[in-house]
């Protein structure tokens, strides 16, 4: 099948963005809630991991198992920064899709602008030939008018024969 033309594209698109605000603050407050749960769990799945790491501390003598347990002690700060991270990868993709309906707005409007363009052009076009059109008419009726001045009168024309 084929593309769907710059004016079906943004008329597709404009009715999606109305949705979209439509049901945003909705949208986002959800998608909140569902960060905010995700965050709640895993931090709670931590913390009863550090209490268990605590626990095999104190039975942990050689400073090899002591090191073994430090690197799931630093995992909260990893889960933060793996949370903002997948918070710009959604935004960044976001933002790409935006550029491309963006991309297809700008072209639909530069279209309608050059539609626009070419029709003022056409329509300057046909004032300059209705005023030229216009100034003929007039000037061929003035003359028309000066003629008969021109002409000696009838009478005149026939004294002048006579004579």
């Amino acid at each position: 099948s084929h593309p769907p033309t710059p004016q079906a594209a943004f008329a597709h698109l404009a009715l999606a963005f109305r949705c979209d605000v439509f049901t945003l603050r909705q949208r986002v407050q959800v998608e909140k809630r569902a960060r905010d749960t995700a965050e709640e769990n895993i931090q709670e799945e931590l913390g009863q991991c550090r209490a268990a790491l605590e626990r095999l501390g104190p039975s942990c003598a050689d400073a090899g198992c002591k090191e073994t347990l430090e690197p799931p002690q630093r995992s909260a700060a990893a889960v933060e920064r793996a949370t903002s991270a997948a918070e710009k990868l959604g935004a960044v993709h976001q933002e790409a899709r935006m550029s491309r309906a963006v991309e297809v707005m700008v072209q639909h409007v530069e279209n309608l602008k050059r539609h626009h363009m070419r029709e003022h052009a056409e329509l300057e076009e046909m004032k300059r030939l209705i005023q030229q059109n216009s100034r003929n008419r007039q000037l061929a009726e003035t003359q028309d008018d000066t003629e008969p001045r021109l002409r000696p009168h009838p009478l005149v024309r026939s004294f002048q024969q006579v004579t």
